[in-house]
């Protein structure tokens, strides 16, 4: 029964594509599981091992799983990123919209206040109005492409967009994260995957300030602006140290 009715919830949820029947089961049978785990513990928020391992020795791709938890104000991070899955669940209580994981990727041409923002395809619908099921193309490379059916893949809109990103800084023994605010634009972008380009006024200095303070390449958005409201909660309730760009 809650194989069957999972099935029909990932159906309903977005196109499956040609997504096989096998990899379809194999998503409802998680997906059963993980809902049946995250009650018993009555947990708000997960990180999944997503890269490689489930892939590997299950068959398939978590992802879709992963963003219908997020679109249900449970985020769910990839690669295991715990302060990740925190910095989604930061933006999600000060937005009250859903929060996306991303990668800070590629540059957007010359345009040095513009670029990539990318992954496999954990995005909640919200971010995804057109969106489908498809594969992993870069991790089909290392594990086969027929293992990684249940990415959500598709393109986010242009609006408004926050940035936040929270990391545990061992050597100094505290929390440290940042908090940056812009816009997700409409500009051409022919690729795979999950995807968007961003916008952010003084976007190289942010990128260096991340790159120099040891920040992972992941970050944390929220369809919304809400960069004050999270970096005031975080410094003045939890006593991090926030860096607030622009």
């Amino acid at each position: 029964g809650a194989v069957a009715a999972k099935l029909e919830q990932i159906r309903a949820y977005m196109p499956t594509g040609k997504t096989p029947s096998e990899a379809l089961t194999k998503m409802a049978v998680l997906g059963a599981v993980i809902d049946r785990w995250l009650a018993a513990n009555e947990l708000d928020a997960t990180a999944l091992q997503c890269w490689t391992s489930i892939q590997a020795n299950y068959g398939i791709n978590v992802c879709m799983l992963m963003s219908m938890m997020s679109a249900k104000l449970l985020p769910s991070a990839c690669e295991v990123d715990v302060t990740g899955t925190l910095s989604m669940y930061a933006l999600q209580l000060a937005s009250e919209v859903p929060s996306a994981l991303v990668d800070w990727n590629n540059n957007y041409g010359d345009a040095e206040d513009k670029c990539v923002l990318f992954h496999c395809g954990n995005w909640p619908s919200c971010y995804l109005p057109e969106g489908s099921m498809g594969t992993a193309p870069i991790l089909g490379t290392m594990v086969g492409e027929a293992n990684t059916f249940g990415t959500a893949t598709g393109r986010t809109p242009a609006g408004p967009v926050t940035f936040a990103r929270l990391t545990t800084d061992d050597a100094a023994g505290c929390i440290r994260g940042y908090v940056a605010e812009g816009r997700l634009t409409d500009d051409p972008l022919d690729t795979f995957g999950a995807r968007a380009v961003a916008e952010v006024k003084g976007l190289q200095g942010l990128l260096e300030h991340v790159c120099a303070n040891g920040f992972e390449h992941h970050v944390a958005i929220s369809q919304s602006h809400c960069a004050a409201a999270v970096a005031e909660a975080l410094e003045t309730y939890m006593g991090w140290s926030i860096y607030r760009h622009g």
